[in-house]
């Protein structure tokens, strides 16, 4: 009987419960079926620290070896080191991680060379139709020619390359506290800020893929309260705190205050349209805040607003040549970075922006936090598309008030705006509001959610 894979493998990667919905002999199939359709005659795989990534990137790794594919095992690595290696050998990559996902999780992010997406409409749809037929039917033959698998240390190569896209060399002296939950940004933040002018002090820089101290996932405000302490213990000028395959970075200021994804999306912006002479198209997706679009293009850029999600961002980032890229989720690309994303690289240019001045981070990025904003509110609802029907019905006569569907539905007006969003793999509507002031984002949002939940 052929494996169901409807609930493993989702838009833009493969993830799920080890061994439940998949194991070795999966991943085996999986790694004969990516180098089919990618029409690799070499790939790149790279894993994180959860108990079961090495079985399972090896058994990858087997699998593309007999359809004479050659390999390169970087080891263990974070998410963008793995994209780093994709486009300096200029290999089609797999990483073996589940992000901020519980221990028992395990995932496949892939992409091609030079790090582009792989996502449902770019070869994982015909991945999985090819895993779900060899299931049934037995793994595909073996080629004349099995493949080698070697290893590689990318590592020192790729904070080299970190380093020589923001210079750090003249700042001044900065004390940063960073949280790495325990997960891959314990690997390479040692190597990454090696020699630069920072007292680093670390928070879980243990490898421990069962997340001891707390879940990996930094955009949850309880995942930050120890890095929040800690910054105001320590007196420190700012703390970062990295997911679990640290492909993202969340970022406090000098009182333990978080920082909004969008202001540092916004600082960013303005630094890389700096390096680029004050030219260039800036993405964020819909749920960023108005600052961006504003920042952009008061720093001479051309904001281009997009769907949410990676796979849009990146598209949107090749058809338009953007130089750099945002989501309020904490994901940031770079044109430098093969267009994929680093919270490495958001961090550096956030520790450059600080230490190239006097004054706080507080102080710093609320130029770039103009607005009161909800943040991201879940709610369980039956029926999503009828309660984004009562919603597109409840306001689209009011005067003054725009309508667009490019993703959920937005309403906005003079002074607010909200997103409301269907989740791809849960009964969930997702809700972002902004307004001018927090009294009428208050006002907006609930109710908003009074119809969401009516």
């Amino acid at each position: 009987m052929a494996a169901d894979l409807s609930q493993l493998v989702k838009a833009y990667d493969v993830r799920g419960v080890v061994p439940d919905q998949w194991d070795e002999t999966l991943a085996e199939l999986f790694g004969a079926a990516f180098v089919r359709v990618t029409g690799a005659s070499a790939i790149v795989i790279g894993h994180d620290m959860r108990p079961s990534s090495p079985g399972l990137s090896r058994a990858f790794a087997r699998g593309a070896a007999t359809q004479g594919v050659d390999v390169t095992e970087i080891g263990l690595c974070s998410t963008d080191q793995l994209y780093y290696a994709s486009g300096a050998l200029n290999l089609p990559g797999a990483m073996f991680t589940a992000s901020h996902n519980p221990a028992q999780y395990n995932g496949i992010k892939m992409c091609r060379a030079g790090a582009a997406p792989v996502g449902q409409d770019t070869g994982l749809a015909e991945i999985r139709e090819l895993v779900e037929g060899w299931s049934e039917s037995g793994a595909p033959a073996p080629t004349a020619r099995t493949g080698v698998i070697t290893q590689r240390d990318t590592l020192e190569d790729y904070a080299a390359h970190l380093r020589s896209l923001v210079d750090l060399t003249s700042i001044r002296p900065l004390k940063v506290v960073v949280d790495a939950g325990n997960g891959m940004g314990g690997h390479t933040v040692p190597t990454v800020l090696a020699s630069l002018p920072l007292d680093v002090v670390p928070m879980y820089f243990e490898l421990d893929g069962t997340f001891p101290n707390h879940e990996a996932n930094p955009l949850d405000p309880a995942n930050i309260v120890d890095l929040q302490k800690r910054v105001r213990e320590e007196s420190a000028d700012l703390g970062i705190a990295f997911d679990g395959d640290a492909d993202r970075c969340f970022v406090v200021d000098e009182n333990g205050g978080p920082v909004s994804p969008s202001a540092i999306t916004a600082l960013v912006a303005s630094r890389e349209l700096a390096k680029h002479g004050g030219k260039g198209t800036v993405i964020h997706n819909l749920i960023t805040s108005w600052s961006v679009p504003e920042v952009v293009k008061e720093n001479g850029g051309t904001p281009v607003r997009t769907r949410v999600g990676h796979s849009f961002i990146k598209a949107e980032m090749a058809t338009t040549g953007a130089i750099f890229g945002g989501e309020h989720s904490a994901h940031y690309y770079f044109k430098d970075f093969w267009n994929a994303d680093t919270g490495m690289l958001a961090a550096l240019h956030v520790l450059a922006a600080l230490g190239g001045q006097d004054g706080p981070l507080s102080g710093l990025v609320a130029q770039y936090d103009r607005y009161a904003g909800s943040g991201e509110i879940n709610s369980t609802v039956a029926d999503q598309a009828g309660r984004l029907a009562a919603i597109k019905s409840a306001y689209e006569a009011r005067e003054g008030v725009e309508l667009d569907e490019l993703d959920g539905l937005t309403v906005t007006a003079a002074d607010w705006w909200f997103n409301v969003r269907p989740s791809n793999t849960e009964p969930l509507l997702r809700l972002n509001a902004e307004a001018r002031d927090e009294a009428t984002m208050a006002k907006v949002r609930d109710e908003a959610l009074a119809i969401i939940r009516g």
